[in-house]
């Protein structure tokens, strides 16, 4: 016989979250894994002794680490997924009959913790890793991936020079019809600094942009049903952002121009558990940033009594000096170098 549910909703109803959710499920087994109480003496500082009740820095970190896994940036949208989803509720501790902290109080929490807070939640959690036998130290390999920040290419403002080459630099902008020298977008506030506002690049570099400049507008015009014929072309060397002053204009091949951060990334080869991270500016190289990476993450590992020894990259970290910093530091390099190598032992594949 055909069946035919009908639903009416109970005024009372008896319902335990912990006996809906799965004994394998992940939320589950990490709520069981991870203990996070240190953060209530480390945080308390940070709060003063009179006024309303703050979220709990547990579930703040708690909701910052789903919205990792989940791959979350919004908080608005974070707090809707973890509305509707069981497993969730019961790794932040909630029932679901308990309303979520506001969106704002998880960006407000974030602001009111420094950079020290997350480092020290970081080395927990590594450190709860390494006493499972999840962490080797015996070799990492290292990589970076352009993070997007929080600034539009549409509020960019140009920079002012410290001599009068103002019209110079309108030619080098070559201003668009939509644009007439100023942002399609005013930010509502500057956050840069005084440094930030003026050109530092030399009348070469200048130039080398207006030819980029020139190359850039003549590829936009060709392009089939191109909408933004005369666009232009931005540097970090004539522009910066006021909203974000700290983000660079970076690309990469095949993406658009986009105003990123550069996140430097250290896993441990044994069970791919990450051993450092950090951001960048994104108009710096791999390179540059190698050394920086190895003394800090060198010194997390002794910490945790473990001893590196290889160290894995990409083509874009390799430079004679990185080779010679590393062997300084006792630590074996497999970082190919760059194509136009020639070296290397006869015959060797």
């Amino acid at each position: 016989m055909q069946g035919k549910k009908d639903y009416q909703e109970k005024l009372f109803a008896h319902f335990q979250l912990s006996e809906r959710i799965p004994k394998d499920n992940f939320y589950r087994r990490l709520k069981g894994a991870i203990d996070l109480d240190f953060l209530y003496p480390l945080t308390k500082g940070h709060y003063g002794e009179s006024g309303q009740k703050s979220i709990d820095p547990v579930v703040f970190f708690k909701l910052c680490l789903v919205g990792y896994l989940e791959n979350i940036i919004s908080d608005r949208k974070l707090i809707d997924h973890c509305s509707l989803r069981l497993d969730i509720l019961y790794f932040i501790g909630y029932d679901i009959d308990e309303e979520l902290p506001w969106h704002s109080t998880i960006s407000r929490t974030r602001n009111l913790f420094p950079e020290a807070i997350f480092e020290e939640v970081f080395t927990g959690v590594l450190s709860l890793c390494v006493e499972k036998g999840m962490v080797s130290g015996h070799t990492q390999a290292i990589d970076s991936a352009p993070v997007k920040a929080n600034a539009s290419m549409d509020t960019l403002e140009l920079k002012v020079p410290e001599e009068d080459l103002e019209e110079h630099l309108r030619r080098v902008r070559a201003i668009s019809s939509m644009d007439k020298g100023t942002p399609h977008r005013k930010s509502k506030g500057d956050r840069s600094d005084k440094g930030q506002r003026g050109i530092t690049a030399s009348k070469k570099e200048l130039d080398a942009i207006k030819g980029r400049n020139k190359k850039w507008s003549k590829d936009q015009d060709q392009r089939p049903g191109a909408g933004n014929k005369g666009s232009k072309y931005t540097s970090n060397k004539t522009h910066y952002s006021p909203t974000d002053p700290d983000a660079r204009i970076s690309v990469k091949p095949g993406k658009a121009r986009k105003l990123n951060y550069l996140s430097q990334l250290s896993v441990d080869t044994a069970h791919h558990v990450i051993t450092d991270i950090r951001a960048y500016h994104a108009d710096g190289k791999d390179n540059q940033q190698l050394p920086d990476i190895v003394q800090r993450l060198q010194r997390r590992l002794w910490k945790q009594g473990l001893v590196w020894e290889n160290c894995v990259a990409d083509t874009g970290y390799s430079s004679g000096e990185n080779y010679a910093f590393l062997e300084a530091k006792g630590l074996k390099s497999f970082i190919p170098p760059h194509g136009t190598y020639k070296g290397g032992p006869t015959g060797f594949e």
